[in-house]
């Protein structure tokens, strides 16, 4: 006997349900960020204190006074204190290097130092990739460098991190699917945005991303793909790389035709991971499955080796003993492939991120000066680290 097509009074019918709910959350959202980020309004970039700016610029604090007072940084307030832009810290950045003749604090790539491409992935959700991503572009946005940040995951938090709301501000094509796709693609040039943190330029990413991992397949069947899918993205950057210093990429949360061209693309890797056993064993079949289709890649001449490739644990809790020794047992599989530093679970964190906002832009006076100071020292170290190997993989001290 067939089962029956007609829907009983008290059955609900998945598809409309669903697209009832989809355009009634997208109608609170947008109100929502209305109310966050009034139409007219952007996102501005905070500015810093004296010791911030010295931190991000490198130098002194002392030193950083006497350069300000020689006319070379913001003017004082009414207190005799003084605030920092980003723009400040590039102009003095600049200023260094004139009075030393030579590059050193402004750290844009020189010679044949090669674009850095760190593509940071994980195969299961809620493990921190996003908040590591946005906040390892700004904080090297804010250290001098010139970086692009790519959101691949279709979900779009990343964009939506830095002012871009995926369902409103950004269109067809306007996404890096614009640039890789096997019909019409776009200079990569066009679909690059700047942010409200100097230095930092963003590709855009919304469920357009999604159209890649269904075009794929059928343009390898109809032998339309010119370009094999694990190589599109890195040709792209071939277009802009001389405007980067650094580029990061927020991979989606599966391992699809999108996540293999960013792995085929990027110069290094960071998976994040959050130390509890089911998230270790998910990534145990994540490693599995990335190994057996990088060979497969490999063999059709993708690029598998890397500059570097790190593990960075997430949202850890100091004072949790499964999280410590789950983080002890990783240490004493990976080795030296596991950074230092783990980025601390912290409310500052995510209390930012409900306004949509990174650590770098929230007002310490917001939060209670421990946490705050706790989370930021957390970050600061983490990206510190992947600086020194970027710093490193160029030959640079």
């Amino acid at each position: 006997m067939q089962p029956s097509l007609v829907l009983q009074d008290d059955q609900e019918h998945l598809p409309t349900l669903l697209a009832t709910d989809a355009l009634e959350l997208s109608y609170q959202l947008q109100q929502h960020q209305a109310k966050l980020f009034p139409p007219q309004s952007q996102k501005t970039m905070r500015t810093f204190s004296p010791a911030e700016a010295a931190a991000f610029i490198g130098i002194g604090e002392g030193y950083l006074r006497q350069i300000a007072a020689d006319g070379h940084g913001p003017d004082p307030l009414a207190n005799g204190r003084r605030l920092y832009t980003a723009e400040d810290m590039d102009r003095i950045r600049k200023v260094l290097d004139e009075r030393n003749g030579t590059p050193k604090y402004v750290p844009w790539r020189r010679g044949a130092e090669k674009l850095q491409i760190i593509s940071v992935m994980n195969f299961k959700g809620g493990s921190g990739k996003t908040t590591t991503a946005a906040h390892l572009a700004q904080y090297l946005a804010l250290r001098g460098y010139r970086v692009l940040a790519i959101d691949l995951d279709p979900q779009a938090s990343l964009s939506a991190l830095f002012g871009h709301q995926p369902e409103l501000d950004v269109g067809e094509g306007e996404t890096l699917y614009g640039a890789i796709r096997y019909e019409e693609p776009r200079p990569i040039a066009d679909i690059v945005r700047s942010t409200y943190t100097p230095n930092l330029h963003l590709i855009p990413g919304n469920l357009e991303l999604m159209e890649f991992e269904h075009e794929t397949p059928r343009a390898m069947a109809a032998g339309r793909a010119e370009t094999m899918f694990f190589a599109r993205i890195g040709e792209a950057l071939t277009e802009i790389e001389s405007f980067y210093d650094v580029v990061v990429i927020d991979c989606p949360p599966q391992l699809g035709f999108l996540t293999m061209s960013a792995l085929c693309a990027a110069t290094s890797i960071l998976i994040t991971v959050h130390p509890q056993m089911l998230d270790v064993m998910s990534m145990s079949q994540f490693l599995t499955m990335t190994s057996e289709l990088m060979t497969v890649v490999e063999r059709a001449g993708g690029r598998t080796s890397y500059d570097w490739m790190r593990y960075l644990v997430t949202r850890f809790e100091p004072n949790d003993g499964p999280q410590s020794q789950m983080t002890g047992f990783m240490k004493a599989i990976f080795g030296n492939r596991m950074l230092h530093n783990a980025m601390v679970k912290s409310t500052a964190v995510a209390d930012a991120g409900v306004t949509k906002q990174t650590l770098y832009e929230v007002e310490r006076a917001q939060f209670t000066r421990g946490t705050y100071d706790r989370a930021l020292d957390s970050l600061n170290l983490v990206n510190g680290e992947i600086e020194t190997h970027i710093r490193s993989t160029w030959g640079r001290k």
